[in-house]
């Protein structure tokens, strides 16, 4: 693979990394930006996966979310 990059960006990169740690650097911020995607497709697919009315939250969801954390069987 090739990839070119601006003069300017390989200069910084350079100045911050070092010349020999350029791949590396590349190579995790690729992968960010992979997981990211992957969580926004993953959110893409759900939406409108929970109906818009019928919900215990319906009429009062302050009180609800309360509810939620006075449950002792609940983690946090």
């Amino acid at each position: 693979m090739h990839i070119q990059l601006p003069d300017d960006v390989v200069a910084e990169l350079d100045a911050r990394l070092g010349a020999r740690q350029r791949s590396t650097f590349i190579t995790a911020l690729i992968r960010l930006a992979l997981d990211d995607e992957r969580r926004w497709d993953e959110i893409a697919a759900v939406l409108g996966s929970i109906d818009g009315a019928g919900h215990d939250w319906d009429d009062d969801p302050a009180t609800w979310v309360r509810e939620q954390r006075a449950d002792p069987r609940r983690a946090g």
